[in-house]
């Protein structure tokens, strides 16, 4: 007979002082001020101020030496970041690290400096800015901003944001490959083929964990020439592994039983059209095709942030 054991916490007390809510007018200035705290983040991961700060708590002035800024400018910074609990100051004015602060460093397993530093490139505050335009005309303004389509700009005009694109989407699914990994059931299955699959972690994740599985990588060409180490000639992968480089939205030259398409269809919608349809032109009966993508609205009914970014970069 299971044994249930009984409740450690004393229930709550309907009686007891609550505490006090935050007036609506604070919690919109939270809300304005928010692009001031984005700017904060992006400021401390590009100085590298979290690698700078070690173990050991350290004050403004010790941190400025380090890395060659100014320390009253610093010290401000310290502060409007600690406000959100990235970094924290104790009361001899020394900093120290927090959970949040730690995974802005480069060294830290999870580490989401890249992810921070791409969702804060120049770049979105000029499109986020035109979100109202978006809104009110239903298509794409990013076209307006910078003349021509989201990933043809980013690969021809903005090579190092590209670059960091490629580091954010490797952060990502570095950290989501071993959970889909494990979730995935291959049974019957001899071939994957991941679509758009950037570096191609969740691939070799795959392959790794099934050793008679053949896998293929198909992305555009400056993503697939960087591609996973464990996938290129060489690597410990590489005799079961095809690279392909080409774009899914135009052709899908792909045989496998099984298609993964991770991320890639929240662009836009004649995107997301041509590439089920390339899909469906090439997959033999029986081929299995998994989508993983945000499902929009999360619990409670608040918009996930990439649902609201979407009419800004892409057409509709």
């Amino acid at each position: 007979m299971p044994v249930t054991s009984a409740p450690t916490t004393a229930p709550p007390n309907p009686t007891a002082p609550q505490a006090p809510a935050v007036p609506p007018a604070m919690l919109l200035r939270e809300l304005v001020f928010g692009a001031a705290c984005a700017g904060a983040v992006r400021a401390a991961a590009s100085l590298r101020l979290p690698d700078a700060l070690e173990q050991e708590p350290a004050t403004a002035e010790e941190l400025a030496g380090r890395l060659d800024v100014e320390p009253g400018p610093l010290r401000r910074l310290l502060r409007a970041l600690a406000c959100y609990e990235v970094f924290a100051e104790d009361a001899d004015g020394r900093y120290r690290h927090t959970p949040l602060s730690r995974l802005l460093r480069a060294d830290e397993p999870g580490s989401l400096r890249d992810i921070a530093l791409w969702c804060t490139e120049p770049w979105t505050w000029q499109s986020w800015s035109r979100l109202d335009d978006a809104v009110r005309t239903g298509r794409s303004v990013f076209g307006d901003a910078f003349g021509k389509e989201f990933f043809q700009y980013l690969h021809d005009d903005a090579p190092e944001s590209a670059a960091l694109f490629n580091r954010a989407m490797t952060q990502s699914s570095r950290q989501s490959a071993q959970d889909l990994a494990g979730f995935l059931d291959l049974a019957g299955v001899a071939s994957v083929a991941d679509i758009g699959g950037g570096q191609g972690q969740v691939l070799a994740e795959l392959m790794e964990r099934h050793p008679g599985l053949h896998g293929t990588l198909l992305d555009l060409p400056k993503v697939v020439e960087h591609a996973d180490p464990r996938l290129l000639p060489g690597g410990s992968l590489a005799d079961r592994v095809r690279l392909v480089p080409g774009d899914c939205r135009t052709a899908v030259p792909v045989q496998a039983d099984l298609y993964l398409v991770k991320n890639i269809l929240e662009w836009d919608d004649d995107s997301t059209r041509r590439t089920l349809r390339n899909l469906r032109q090439v997959a033999r009966p029986g081929a299995r095709v998994v989508i993983v993508e945000v499902s929009g609205p999360v619990a409670g009914g608040s918009a996930a942030p990439g649902d609201v970014g979407r009419p800004v970069r892409v057409d509709r």
